[in-house]
């Protein structure tokens, strides 16, 4: 598995992570746009991929203007193989540097996520 900072050419993959998820499911996947995902990860933070075999297995973008974890999503099938893990470790150790002190997030109650954070 490989790491690294997501860029645009990414945006495709990780919509469509975001878009097979089972938990923390959009009511209406328009609402979040290419544009909106080239804003977070270029203009008001950063973004993280994990690319195994060639494909976008997991994203992450920490939001640095509303200090919130904007994005957290693994593949589904690909859960359970630290790809979640190294990802925020990434994100928040980045974050971090960046001078802030606190960050917060919000996720779907009795979920995965919520145990995961």
């Amino acid at each position: 598995m490989i790491f690294r900072q997501a860029d645009t050419t990414d945006i495709n993959s990780m919509q469509k992570i975001r878009h097979a998820v089972k938990e923390n499911i959009l009511s209406d996947p328009a609402l979040v746009s290419d544009a909106d995902v080239e804003k977070y990860i270029n203009n008001r933070g950063r973004g993280w991929v994990c690319v195994e075999d060639g494909s976008i297995v997991g994203f992450c973008i920490a939001d640095l203007v509303d200090d919130n974890i904007w994005a957290l999503f693994v593949l589904p099938g690909m859960e359970g193989k630290g790809i979640g893990r190294k990802l925020q470790h990434l994100m928040l150790d980045w974050y971090f540097r960046q001078g802030k002190t606190m960050v917060w997030l919000s996720t779907q109650q009795a979920s995965r996520a919520e145990r995961f954070y």
